[in-house]
């Protein structure tokens, strides 16, 4: 009996080691919810049983800690908003959950497609977790996901496979309520804005909401959607009566909605300008060279995306009435 059991506990851990290393992945990449944490991330809580790790606003892609991601306590498992734009950086909030609350996680929620809000997915890839985007999120992430693996292999020093690329099961046209035992999140997917595919969550025990990058402090906002379409997110979001949001990119808290101004008036100082400049016959080129991030509201990374704003801009403003 015992010597059965010895050789049935030896094929199960031969295959652990083998599925491990056939998806060329950590076992740790999906790790059991009470396994042992050896680097938990540093999280603050922003509200009663709401946590966000901090991102740094002037990172760019090929790092870590770059947005701010986070998860919501509730009584029966907690939802993780954003995980991170790497495997290690979704197991270390992973275990910054897990010495926090003996609650499993329930869900893991993606705001938008970007990769620092999405890559760390894998790391919450098991039973039990259900992975929530937006409706146009799958497409998205189909058409980028090969650009994503390639810039983090490079970042990494290792070949990542398409098993790093895990794509929503419940997918929000609307809005969606989601139950994780006593308090309910509303998960809300907007209309073309910073991308076609960002998703709100607000808890609506603290009226706290994750706002994805739909509102970026600090770091200066980045175009991949419809400047129009941002600005009028976010006219539409000011009327919330929330008491506190987390930024995509910024401090890990902002009141609401003081928080929402220097991303409107950016948007807003920039689409007048490029206006202007499509009005005088001036073309792209000459505005990306000559339309500059206003100096004074101290935007960091404006060295590296403003002229990719500027063009995205002038792509969709060039073509209005």
């Amino acid at each position: 009996m015992l010597s059965h059991q010895r050789k049935s506990n030896s094929r199960r851990m031969l295959i652990m080691q083998l599925g491990c290393a056939f998806f060329a992945l950590s076992c740790a990449t999906t790790p059991p919810q009470h396994a042992s944490c050896s680097s938990p991330t540093d999280v603050v809580q922003v509200a009663s049983g709401v946590y966000v790790r901090p991102g740094h606003a002037a990172v760019v892609f090929e790092g870590e800690q770059i947005a701010n991601i986070g998860f919501v306590v509730g009584d029966r498992c907690v939802a993780v908003i954003d995980t991170g734009g790497s495997v290690a950086e979704g197991r270390a909030l992973d275990c910054a959950i897990r010495e926090l609350t003996d609650r499993p996680v329930c869900y893991a929620i993606n705001t938008h497609v970007h990769p620092d809000h999405l890559l760390g997915n894998a790391a919450f890839q098991r039973p039990g977790v259900e992975f929530v985007g937006h409706a146009k999120l799958p497409r998205a992430l189909a058409l980028r996901g090969d650009i994503y693996l390639a810039r983090a292999s490079a970042f990494e020093g290792r070949e990542l496979d398409a098993s790093r690329l895990i794509f929503p099961e419940r997918t929000v046209a609307g809005v969606v309520k989601l139950d994780i035992g006593g308090r309910i999140l509303s998960v809300r997917a907007h209309k073309s804005a910073h991308t076609d595919n960002d998703i709100s969550v607000v808890d609506e025990t603290t009226k706290t909401a994750f706002l994805g990058d739909l509102v970026f402090l600090e770091h200066i906002p980045v175009i991949d959607g419809s400047i129009n379409g941002w600005l009028v997110e976010l006219d539409d979001l000011t009327g919330e009566s929330w008491e506190y949001v987390v930024p995509g990119h910024g401090p890990a808290r902002a009141s609401w909605p003081a928080a929402a101004a220097p991303t409107v008036q950016y948007l807003t100082g920039l689409r007048d300008q490029v206006r202007a400049w499509i009005a005088s016959g001036s073309d792209l080129a000459s505005a990306q060279d000559r339309i500059g991030a206003p100096p004074s509201d101290g935007w960091q990374l404006a060295e590296r995306y403003q002229r990719r704003n500027v063009g995205a801009a002038y792509a969709e403003l060039e073509w209005e009435d």
